[in-house]
């Protein structure tokens, strides 16, 4: 008995050291788990099928993807429920860095947004010049308009090509909403014949797939350019993200080797670039 009582401070000791131990592995794990909130399209695409799995064997890192559309990444970033951000919504992305929810804000890489319609395209836009004179055509001709209506960066891009061309489609017959990403979007147009509003990456690798039957209607106009940036969450409003994990992600997206690996994604498969390299850029190049 008295060996047992003698023997008690190390049984207390090894106890507590275990104890340490096992916290500071769960600590260790959870500071290893990054949550990065992104568009449908770089999902959609495939590019993260690409760089996610690089980014973790280098750096250590389990990459949580969640894929919405960029004004809902936003609103996981502004509650502090996402490490890091990819997305595709300037003007957004402008008031989330003006409320203090992020912090070092960069560039990344653009492609662009184009109009799609069904082959036999009812309103007769192919080859319009701007996307205001189309949509003021499908407007007035009553054709199907799918918007995805999500708050994501191409509904924002949308909502501003339509109040541009001085249109208010809300309550029009012909404009309806899926509420949904951009690659299931892309299908419910398909299914329906109707026009919408695509970026040219997820419509390639989803055309290819699926054999959507939708054609690009219009394209090239400088209003449809659709740059992102990789944001990270600020930890001074949320202690617990993982600020380090965020910043290894965004020093990954604008590195020389990635940039590479983004320059020649989809060429490839489709002949040219599903998304170009913008890391270190001037902003003002691409009209921002």
């Amino acid at each position: 008995m008295n060996r047992i009582l003698r023997m008690l401070p190390l049984f207390v000791a090894l106890f507590l050291l275990s104890a340490v131990a096992s916290v500071s592995t769960g600590w260790a794990a959870e500071q290893k788990n990054l949550i990065l909130a992104t568009t449908t399209s770089t999902q959609d695409s495939g590019l993260l099928d690409v760089l996610i799995p690089l980014f973790e064997k280098q750096t250590g890192y389990f990459v949580k993807t969640i894929s919405v559309g960029s004004g809902q990444a936003m609103k996981m970033g502004e509650k502090g429920e996402a490490d890091v951000l990819l997305v595709h919504s300037p003007e957004a992305e402008k008031k989330f860095m003006e409320g203090g929810f992020g912090q070092n804000r960069k560039l990344v890489m653009h492609n662009d947004f184009i109009i799609l319609g069904p082959a036999n395209d009812p309103a007769k836009v192919r080859g319009t010049k701007t996307a205001a004179e189309a949509l003021k055509t499908i407007a007035k001709t009553g054709s199907l308009w799918l918007s995805r209506g999500d708050n994501s960066g191409t509904h924002a891009k949308e909502k501003g090509l339509l109040k541009a061309a001085g249109i208010t489609p809300e309550g029009q017959k012909w404009f309806q909403q899926t509420g949904l990403g951009m690659g299931e979007t892309l299908n419910v147009a398909a299914e329906k014949k109707g026009y919408l509003l695509s970026d040219r990456g997820t419509y390639l690798a989803l055309n290819k797939k699926a054999h959507l039957g939708l054609q690009i209607m219009v394209e090239g106009e400088p209003k449809l350019l659709n740059v992102y940036h990789v944001i990270e969450v600020n930890p001074a409003k949320w202690p617990k993200v993982n600020n380090a994990g965020a910043k290894a992600f965004a020093d990954f997206m604008v590195s020389k080797k990635v940039q590479g690996i983004i320059a020649t994604f989809g060429k490839k498969e489709f002949g040219a670039p599903l998304f170009f390299p913008d890391a270190g850029k001037d902003p003002k190049t691409l009209g921002l």
